[in-house]
């Protein structure tokens, strides 16, 4: 009997070590096996690295160069690039664990792959060139450089594949993941993006229906979709912030057309701005900042014209409730039973060493997506749903050489949400609320759960580009945004009338303190030249309106008359001067209260209790700091190590200001270190009879995940000093000053 057990523990150990072994290796054997793409030629391209590593690609072709950013960015940050090819491929779980097969699950709900099948062969085909082109690119780092890929069999990939991830990051920039989250998980909808679903006051049970790896194993509930990662979901839950201005000549003083490009993303990740400067001898020149996972810039200049862009939050997403038969295979729609389409898909789930297949089923109707929760099944439609053509777009912007060319560009909608900011060299200036807004019938309550049985309510398009909100050559010599409602972008006397907007787009009526901040410094100056625009970009005022006042109000308010440490807080903070330059002896306390207040009203969520805020603000600095009122800029840290070039340095600005150093992660040492606000700034500038110049910065350097590179952080004294540096545009001037300089080719197989 002794002996029968004894083989029956080893026969236990064999089988439990035998699963262990596969569930250590295999997900890249079940991963579908990538394909490089067809085309069989040889690409070349020439790099130059700037004095501060930023890379200027020159190359015969546009499919030359594309090749070429595609090795330069590898270069810089290959780790963060295999992330985004990861979640392209469905695949970034088996690298981030639960957090990446949450995005894994979006890419399955939205058919992200099925969107780049249908669509990618009908794209231009020197824009497919283009895609090619930068894949190629790719593999052949990740060839050259096997001991850097993360997952096993992530590479070949092709064009299809980056098309894909555009596919998949599109709708989350304009907040479709505050409607994802909260119906996986059953819960109330932000009423931003629509009413709750229960009843008011009603209890929300967690989903049996929700993803099993939505399910967070210490609150036994499900999670919310949209805190899931910031690359698509947004940090703290808030999408990205960014401020723009663009100044005529009459106004500037000096005859100079400005624009100015201040994004506030994170710094590190999937949206976070790799630098350079793109040129062909096939007219494309650009100088500005991409994605990774993107072969063109995003938002820079040319010679001709220059944009940026700006978040913009109009509603976007309608949902519909399904009614549904007994067995929940099919859904009613205009009296006859249609077939809910399903699928079963694995989440690779990594947990230590170990990748966990966690079976899912995903669902759609003629609607869009389909989440199925304990209230229903709700299908999800949203604007720019089943489009790439943003991938052509954003080239032709890239090209564009005049206001008229580009305006035909974006009217074609298929870049689906962002505001844009444009200047150029013959002295026009302009502000589009951009985004491929629902064409809704009117009637309807747009902004709540629709009856998902009548097909009339499943609008087709988007409303056309004259409907959208934009400004153009304003009399105030002057346009703006800062996340804020279009009709406050150019001053009073060239804004847009609200009533002149139909409610059914849902154009959202908010203000930012930083658009309050803006209308105040606009309205001071006759003459905004240079230096005035560096002094309102780099300002780190705020305004008592809003949730500003609402926190000094709150806490102004509460009796601490047995409560002497936050006795002390409260006159701090009734005492500050409304301003986060680390100068006030009030800065550090109010930086830390802001932000929960700030967070709160961006999102439309109950603000948080002023003295629980105060009381945890006082024990931060009292446990780290043991004061009340240490200066901010010991609080505030721009930080970035290991290794020889680690640098920590003092930072200002806060949540929401101009100057804006929005979101943090607290260190063990109690300091705050900056991971989003203001990230790669620009100013460019067209003088009449001259060429276009431009400087920018970024918080780091161009080698942003590259430790052991003088480009990791070489950039981050000039940003904490507000100092720019120089954009070489122009070829002689990048010879000039190139402190590396090879050309990088291809070796198609034979």
């Amino acid at each position: 009997m002794k002996r029968w057990l004894v083989r029956g523990a080893w026969l236990l150990l064999g089988v439990t070590f035998t699963v262990l072994i596969g569930l250590m290796v295999w997900e890249p054997f079940a991963a579908q096996k990538g394909a490089a793409p067809g085309q069989d030629r040889t690409y070349q391209a020439e790099i130059l690295r700037s004095e501060f590593g930023v890379p200027h690609i020159y190359g015969e072709t546009d499919a030359d160069v594309a090749y070429g950013v595609a090795i330069a960015h590898a270069e810089d940050d290959f780790f963060t690039l295999q992330d985004v090819v990861a979640m392209a491929r469905g695949r970034y779980g088996a690298i981030a664990g639960e957090e990446g097969a949450q995005i894994d699950y979006a890419y399955h709900l939205l058919d992200a792959r099925g969107t780049a099948e249908r669509h990618y062969g009908k794209l231009p085909q020197d824009t497919r060139a283009l895609f090619e082109a930068y894949a190629t690119g790719l593999n052949q780092f990740a060839q050259e450089h096997p001991d850097e890929v993360k997952l096993a069999n992530l590479f070949p990939v092709n064009g299809e594949d980056i098309a894909t991830g555009f596919a998949l990051r599109q709708p989350f920039f304009f907040g479709l993941g505050n409607t994802i989250g909260p119906l996986v998980a059953g819960e109330a909808l932000n009423p931003e993006f629509g009413p709750p679903i229960p009843e008011a006051g009603e209890a929300v049970e967690p989903s049996e229906n929700a993803p099993a790896i939505m399910q967070d194993p210490e609150k036994e509930e499900p999670a919310n979709v949209a805190r899931a990662h910031p690359i698509y979901f947004g940090e703290d839950g808030a999408l990205s912030g960014s401020n723009a201005w663009a100044i005529a000549p009459a106004k500037s003083g000096d005859g100079v057309t400005r624009l100015v490009s201040n994004s506030h993303q994170p710094w590190r990740g999937g949206v976070a701005w790799y630098e350079l400067v793109v040129e062909s001898n096939e007219g494309w020149h650009y100088a500005g900042a991409n994605f990774p996972g993107s072969p063109f810039p995003f938002l820079g200049h040319n010679e001709h014209l220059g944009w940026t862009n700006t978040v913009n939050r109009p509603d976007m997403t309608d949902i519909y409730q399904l009614e549904l038969d007994d067995n929940g295979e099919n859904y009613r729609l205009d009296g006859e039973w249609k077939p809910l389409a399903s699928k079963r898909v694995i989440l690779p789930v990594r947990f230590g060493p170990l990748v966990i297949p966690v079976p899912q089923t995903v669902y759609r109707s003629v609607h869009g997506p389909v989440i199925k929760n304990d209230k229903g099944a709700f299908a999800i439609r949203y604007g720019g749903m089943d489009n790439i053509g943003q991938l052509d777009a954003y080239y032709r912007l890239n090209k564009a050489s005049t206001f008229d060319e580009w305006k035909s560009i974006l009217a074609r909608m298929d870049i689906p949400s962002t505001n844009f900011i444009y200047g150029d060299n013959q002295g026009n200036i302009a502000y589009v609320y951009n985004a491929a807004i629902p064409d809704r019938p009117k009637g309807p309550n747009w902004r709540g759960i629709l009856p998902g049985n009548d097909s009339s309510l499943i609008w087709q398009g988007t409303v056309d580009f004259d409907a959208i909100p934009k400004v153009e050559n304003p009399s105030s010599g002057w346009v703006y945004n800062a996340n804020n409602m279009p009709y406050s972008a150019a001053g009073p006397a060239d804004d847009i009338d609200p009533d002149s907007v139909p409610p059914e787009m849902g154009v959202e009526l908010k203000m930012t303190n930083r658009s309050r901040r803006t209308e105040q410094l606009m309205a001071q100056y006759d003459i905004i030249d240079r230096a005035t625009l560096e002094k309102i970009k780099y300002d780190t005022g705020y305004v008592r309106e809003s949730y500003v006042d609402l926190m000094m109000d709150g806490v102004e308010a509460l009796d601490l008359s047995d409560e002497p440490e936050l006795a002390k807080a409260q006159k701090l903070l009734a005492e500050w001067d409304m301003n986060a330059d680390s100068v006030g002896s009030g800065d550090s306390i109010a930086l830390l209260m802001i932000r929960p207040w700030m967070s709160a009203e961006y999102q439309n969520k109950p603000l948080p209790d002023p003295r629980e805020e105060l009381e945890r603000s006082v024990e931060h600095l009292k446990t780290y700091f043991g004061r009340l009122d240490p200066p901010m800029s010991e609080l505030l840290r721009l930080r970035q190590g290991p290794g020889e070039y680690a640098v920590d340095l003092p930072l200002d600005g806060g949540s929401d200001t101009l100057r804006a150093s929005t979101l943090w992660d607290v260190e063990p040492d109690g300091r705050l270190a900056v991971r989003h606000g203001d990230s790669f700034l620009m100013f460019v500038e067209w003088e009449p009879g001259e060429r276009v110049r431009s400087q920018s910065i970024q918080p780091f350097g161009a080698a942003t995940t590259r430790p052991a590179s003088k480009h990791f952080t070489d950039q981050a004294a000039l940003f904490v000093r507000h100092e720019l540096k120089p954009v070489h545009f122009w070829r002689v001037d990048a010879l000039k000053k190139s402190t590396s300089r090879k050309t990088v080719t291809n070796r198609p197989a034979s």
